[in-house]
């Protein structure tokens, strides 16, 4: 029967002519017709519960919970009407108050997957992964099939570092829904953190044949290039990015980032300038720019940015780093070394800090704090073969040839290829 044609007299009348306009997608009549079913029975709980429905559609969560405090009131085990409470106090931010819905949900209904679903968002929301993947295992339990859970248990155990298992479920999520686009981009995500960049990429070439408009695709396929070395390839990405979204501050950064590293240090600036004309809160552009002047021998342009990035971010310890060679360039050695001590401070970590603080010691002919950083250096890096030269310089330079043999054959150790 046909109930948008209705002429209703009654309040059941009323509301299933409102439930017709709901499935129509006409919320606004439809909340007229609810309105009258209740004014005809105040005490219609189907009727208030459908009209918070409604309203919520509408972007009413405010209105929404009203009507379903109401159908609660009148219908204490409308599960429904607690589920439905739960997820416009989410939209509202309400974390709290939506699982504490979800909660009693499940306590009157142990078999309802949606409120296990609804209750792994909020807890998803707040940061707790892992009760966000117990729900979701639940739900799944409960219902196999259901593609959307597969994917944000997915999500959850990404962000739990769990690569592995996260890429088994959007397996899961795409052989349910091979053409969703989303899917096919978070499972590239997880490969590239991988290293997969060849699995990565083949990943957002299908999010990119199902959604060629779509910028963010584009600049990860660029990311998983630039990691396999392509940086033309990962330019002809940023390219379309910026072709898609010419106000996309964060691709012209990247673009000047691929530039400079096929020494094209004039078109990485020209980026970096449009990069901060869009966005000039951004330390990392600043710093980028600097190293890129820095190779053109603009030592004064790359201190300037230097300073712009460490003024808008003080924690910044690449930044000192990078700030630090310019003026060990300069001949300014104190204010180098005072660099690499604040960069080391904020990184104790960084291998390169420490080598770049060893060589402005040894221009202030502290030999031994050099060579305590240089070991240092290899100590956090192995690998890093340019410390080890430094090293048997000095060591040479201070005719001491046998430490030098001795850090030589180290270096051949660590560093077969070198």
């Amino acid at each position: 029967m046909d109930y948008t044609n209705l002429d209703p007299q009654t309040a059941k009348e009323y509301y299933k002519r409102g439930n017709a306009k709901y499935d129509a997608n006409d919320y606004a009549g439809a909340i007229a017709d609810y309105n009258k079913a209740i004014e005809l029975d105040p005490k219609y709980a189907y009727a208030y519960d459908n009209r918070g429905s409604a309203k919520y559609l509408l972007n009413d969560c405010a209105g929404a919970i009203e009507d379903y405090n109401k159908a609660i009131e009148l219908d204490p085990q409308n599960v429904g009407a607690y589920n439905n409470r739960g997820n416009a106090k989410y939209d509202l931010n309400d974390y709290a108050g939506a699982m504490a819905d979800f909660d009693h949900v499940i306590e009157l209904d142990p078999q309802y997957p949606n409120a296990y679903i609804c209750r792994a968002s909020a807890r998803y929301d707040l940061n707790d992964y892992a009760g966000a993947i117990a729900d979701y295992n639940k739900a799944l339990e409960l219902d196999p099939q259901d593609t959307g859970a597969y994917f944000a248990r997915g999500n959850a155990k990404y962000n739990l570092k769990d690569y592995a298992g996260a890429i088994t479920d959007y397996d899961k999520a795409i052989k349910l829904a091979p053409q969703d686009k989303v899917y096919y981009n978070n499972r590239g995500n997880a490969k590239k953190d991988l290293k997969d960049y060849v699995g990565a990429i083949a990943d957002y070439d299908k999010a990119i044949e199902l959604d060629p408009k779509n910028k963010v695709y584009y600049y990860n396929r660029g990311i998983s290039k630039k990691n396999l070395g392509d940086y033309a390839g990962a330019i002809a990405d940023y390219n379309k990015v910026i072709e898609l979204d010419p106000e996309y501050a964060r691709a012209y950064n990247s673009r000047g980032f691929f530039k400079y590293n096929l020494k094209d240090y004039e078109g990485a600036i020209a980026d970096y300038d449009k990069a901060i004309e869009l966005d000039p809160q951004d330390a990392d552009t600043y710093d980028n720019r600097g190293v890129a002047k820095k190779n053109l021998g603009d030592y004064a342009g790359a201190l300037a940015d230097y300073n712009k990035a460490i003024e808008l971010d003080p924690q910044y310890a690449d930044a000192y780093n990078n700030r630090g060679i310019v003026k060990k360039n300069l001949g300014d050695y104190a204010g180098a070394l005072a660099d690499y001590n604040k960069a080391i401070e904020l990184d104790p970590e960084c291998a390169e800090a420490y080598n770049n603080r060893g060589l402005a010691k040894k221009d202030l002919k502290d030999y031994s704090g050099a060579m305590a950083d240089y070991n240092k250096a290899i100590e956090l890096f192995p690998q890093y073969t340019r410390v080890y030269d430094n090293l048997i310089e000095l060591y040479e330079e201070l005719n001491q040839p046998a430490l030098a043999e001795e850090i030589l054959r180290l270096k051949q150790k660590n560093c077969p290829d070198k």
